[in-house]
């Protein structure tokens, strides 16, 4: 009977799938991510940026590296100071994540799509885009 049990909870296993350590890691990277949104903090925030990436506010898009990127989310903090942000959906691949989340700053709302990528043994942010829901 107790052989008979560990079978059954080995196939299941197989069947049913166990989340892997470096599936988990991705979705974390969000957590440190929207805490730093959230509180407007775009030096912390940059920690988890590609060495160049793309940030797109409303329609200005620039491709930049890691320290223009973080003066320009400095300055986006600076005049849309962050009253919360929460994050509404999560996917991705294996190598690749994204979230959107919604961004309450300076009595505005604002859509975030963010993109982080598998680079080296974690996730760094790749694309940033935000956009104005009215």
């Amino acid at each position: 009977m107790k052989k008979l049990l560990t079978l059954l909870s080995a196939s299941m296993l197989l069947v049913l799938g166990v989340p892997g350590h470096s599936q988990d890691r991705g979705f974390d990277v969000f957590n440190p991510i929207s805490k730093y949104i959230a509180e407007g903090d775009a030096d912390k925030l940059s920690a988890w940026f590609a060495d160049n990436l793309e940030i797109t506010i409303f329609s200005s898009s620039n491709d930049s590296s890691r320290s223009q990127a973080r003066q320009i989310m400095k300055s986006f903090f600076k005049s849309h100071t962050p009253r919360s942000f929460e994050i509404t959906h999560k996917a991705g691949r294996s190598n690749m994540k994204y979230a959107l989340g919604t961004l309450n700053a300076g009595g505005e709302v604002f859509l975030m799509t963010i993109f982080a990528t598998l680079q080296g043994d974690g996730y760094k942010i790749q694309q940033i885009k935000i956009e104005r829901l009215n």
